[in-house]
């Protein structure tokens, strides 16, 4: 990667590169936890951690919310002449944060890339307008592409979603903006491509066909997975699963909702999940739970790395700061294997009233050190091994005899019931002997304790 990047115009122009100074540095430009070329274990802390920024909410949000308006008077609108001007600067500028933000990566939907046209031919010849400059300003810095996806649920056309449309017309329509931005996603080299049923759910039974509408998801999943293998993508397809809001119920509610929809129409062999941490708290789950589950799953792919606020009830996409958090996140996730494909997209956004052009960089900074200590905190716990072996412990039963043929299914009910009448396991006499089976402490507090250890670095 450039050491800086070089545009025709600077738009962070008193930000430099920023560095790593260590945790007593009080520099709010610089990295405290996150020192890129760090070995932690076998990789990297940038190749463990793989971060990307997510273009939509970094340079395309204006600070407005649904009670006021734009707060953010971003430097590469200014002057622009026409909204393709508009989208060009803005693509320099994004280029240019990437760059001394010094990340590998970056995420987008085609809209946020590029403006909308009068026909969707005039909207694919805008995007890839602008995918030529990127292929070119990728070669330029190193900056990959992490995954790309087609903004389905902005346009009133997709108010009753997309591909889950009541209207076959709606429906053409997003096949066409899909297949546009797997295109683009090929020609960039994205190394995934992402769903996110923003608008595909319902807000009343009373006018869905929910069975339709499910099994129109899963054909057009299909459909796209066959075009974009057809035109050589050889990359991963997410589903981001979340909950709600902006409709009352989605069809990819949560991990579990998921798992089961992508075996259900054959998709689990192509896609993974890509698991955002605010979407989690919406579903009534911790965002460590998610991971765990599309892991066990054995379809764990991405992140969405963000958090929700507990108080309010909708997807607030704050930039993560808990290292409790972000310790079981990545415990998670180096239990899985790590990442491959994925990584760490802040799909976060800054505060309408943080308005100056340094706040993104912070808020990016303190996000990224918040992993990186995550990741030293979950190396020191899988390292150590302490936590392991009691789980481990736990399940030892399993390990022989009739319990590891109980794990390999090599027993019936009616033997598995037998040994529970003749093994003795139900007997509490006999001095003691066999007291209490099953009343075995599963000792959290203790592991709490020790996890507080390792986030100290007392251990």
């Amino acid at each position: 990667m450039a050491d800086c990047f070089v545009g025709e115009k600077e738009y962070f122009p008193n930000i430099e590169k920023i560095k790593y100074e260590g945790p007593k540095s009080d520099n709010p430009l610089a990295f405290k936890f996150y020192d890129p070329d760090k070995e932690v274990g076998e990789k990297k802390m940038k190749d463990h951690l793989r971060f990307a920024v997510a273009y939509w909410h970094s340079f395309c949000a204006d600070g407005s919310d649904p009670f006021g308006s734009a707060t953010f008077a971003h430097s590469w609108t200014v002057g622009a002449k026409t909204p393709m001007e508009a989208a060009q600067n803005k693509m320099d500028a994004a280029f240019e944060f990437f760059t001394k933000l010094g990340v590998g990566f970056y995420c987008f939907h085609d809209r946020d890339m590029a403006p909308e046209g009068d026909s969707p031919a005039e909207s694919e010849k805008n995007l890839f307008a602008l995918v030529a400059k990127a292929k070119k300003l990728q070669e330029a810095t190193g900056v990959k592409l992490l995954w790309g996806t087609a903004n389905l649920f902005s346009h009133p056309r997709f108010m009753n979603g997309a591909a889950t449309n009541p209207e076959f017309g709606v429906v053409a329509l997003a096949a066409a903006q899909v297949k546009a931005a797997i295109d683009a996603t090929i020609e960039l080299g994205g190394q995934g491509y992402t769903f996110w049923g923003g608008r595909e759910g319902y807000m009343s039974l009373l006018n869905t066909d929910l069975k339709k509408e499910k099994d129109h998801l899963g054909r057009f999943l299909v459909m796209a997975r066959d075009y974009a293998r057809k035109q050589g993508f050889k990359g991963v397809f997410y589903i981001e699963p979340k909950p709600m809001e902006p409709t009352k119920h989605q069809y990819d509610h949560d991990a579990e909702t998921v798992i089961g929809f992508l075996r259900h129409h054959g998709l689990d062999k192509d896609f993974r999940l890509n698991i955002e941490a605010n979407h989690a708290e919406l579903a009534g789950h911790d965002f460590v739970h998610e991971l765990e589950t599309a892991a066990a799953a054995g379809l764990f792919g991405s992140v969405d790395a963000n958090r929700g606020d507990p108080r309010n009830g909708w997807d607030t996409d704050q930039f993560p700061i808990s290292h409790y958090e972000t310790a079981m996140a990545m415990h998670a996730i180096l239990k899985a294997g790590g990442f491959t494909n994925g990584g760490l997209n802040f799909d976060a956004k800054i505060r309408r009233n943080s308005v100056d052009p340094s706040d993104l960089f912070i808020a990016h900074i303190g996000g990224m050190d918040a992993f990186a200590a995550g990741l030293e905190i979950a190396d020191r716990i899988i390292g150590d091994g302490k936590i392991n072996a009691f789980v481990k412990q736990r399940y030892s039963t399993f390990d022989t005899g009739d319990g590891a043929k109980f794990g390999k299914g090599e027993l019936t009910l009616e033997q598995l019931a037998k040994i529970g009448t003749d093994g003795g396991y139900g007997e509490n006499g006999k001095n003691g002997k066999n007291r209490g089976i099953g009343i075995t402490s599963g000792r959290q507090e203790h592991l709490e304790n020790i996890l507080n250890r390792y986030m100290l670095g007392l251990w």
